[in-house]
């Protein structure tokens, strides 16, 4: 199979012009305001202060998380020296460039900042929002496969795809769409069927770091490192190097959820 060449842009209204990958931005967005309101009706999380209206508030903070975290993530965890020497370069954002590891350490600062504003203990903050993320991650994998991105390493599996993006006709893995099944779906739906019963806080974030961090480590090994990086050491990509520090604190918060203070 080859990659349909899906033309980049999705809606053309006269001279606006909104893009797929932008559109799925928005849907990602929408589906956290529409299950965050069935998330904020369920018992235990009105118990801890919160009212749907906090949504929108968070939606704010959390964007502003991903683009700031996202776009210095990329910058300083995968071409440090190159922005050192130009920092300018970081506002270039046309040209590219986010970090999904940079994007949720943003998506931290903006859940401290709210949990400070409100007055709601920090866990309980991510404990809320978890079950939500995974279905917009969903979303930023079609996005990546509708542009022909992030394209998988040379197989031989029978639904293997040739993507002319890569330069090249080798049968690669269509790693986006296993990211889409694996970090989306799955992990979205297992995450939301977990966080319905009474958990201790920080177990539900927990289980969110973990699951995503073991998902995007396998998925890294059907996925083509990026170019100018390449594989580090072990053979491991950067994105498995940075998806294993999650994996360790997200079982910390699983495992001993008692020691996490939850006081605002």
């Amino acid at each position: 199979m080859i990659h349909p060449q899906f033309d980049p842009i999705a809606i053309q209204l006269g001279p606006i012009a909104v893009h797929w990958y932008g559109l799925m931005y928005l849907l990602g967005f929408m589906q956290y305001l529409l299950l965050g309101r069935l998330r904020v009706d369920q018992a235990q999380i009105k118990s801890q202060g919160f009212v749907k209206e906090d949504l929108e508030d968070l939606l704010f903070y959390a964007v502003l998380g991903v683009i700031c975290g996202g776009r210095l993530g990329y910058c300083f965890f995968y071409l440090p020296g190159h922005y050192l020497v130009n920092p300018l370069d970081i506002f270039k954002v046309w040209q590219g460039g986010m970090s999904f590891h940079g994007g949720f350490l943003g998506v931290i600062v903006a859940i401290a900042w709210f949990s400070h504003k409100r007055k709601i203990a920090f866990f309980h903050v991510a404990d809320m929002i978890a079950p939500l993320v995974p279905f917009g991650l969903a979303f930023g994998r079609i996005g990546n496969f509708i542009n022909g991105e992030l394209w998988g390493r040379p197989t031989d599996v029978p639904w293997g795809m040739v993507f002319p993006q890569a330069g090249d006709e080798l049968i690669r893995h269509p790693s986006q769409l296993y990211e889409f099944a694996g970090e989306g779906i799955i992990l979205g739906v297992l995450l939301w069927l977990y966080a319905r019963h009474p958990r201790r806080a920080a177990q539900t974030s927990g289980v969110f770091m973990v699951g995503y961090g073991i998902v995007r480590f396998l998925a890294e090994f059907t996925r083509e490192p990026d170019r100018f990086l390449g594989t580090l050491s072990l053979g491991l990509s950067m994105g498995q190097w940075l998806s294993i520090p999650m994996i360790i604190f997200g079982a910390y918060l699983m495992f001993r959820p008692q020691k996490i203070s939850t006081s605002s």
